[in-house]
């Protein structure tokens, strides 16, 4: 069976769509690991006052985290910072 031109469009499409999503993944992947390690060695309480807030938000934001996600997160700094 043959595919139209608006079949193949749409398979191009949502291939490149499928792209862009993953390429926004890996980039948030490290935004999270990089957040999930400075939570990890931060010592809250030498901050200052007015980070605070912004520290607990984070530091709750990625204890709220799905495992396997933060685990993805923590590789790819690691791969990153290994090269």
């Amino acid at each position: 069976m043959s595919q139209s031109i608006g079949e193949s469009t749409g398979t191009f499409m949502l291939s490149k769509e499928i792209d862009l999503l993953m390429s926004e993944r890996a980039k948030l992947l490290r935004v999270a690991g990089a957040a999930a390690q400075f939570v990890a060695v931060m010592e809250s309480r030498s901050l200052p006052e007015k980070v605070a807030t912004e520290a607990e938000i984070l530091a709750e934001s990625v204890n709220a985290l799905p495992e396997d996600t933060l685990k993805d997160a923590l590789v790819s700094i690691s791969t990153t910072t290994a090269a």
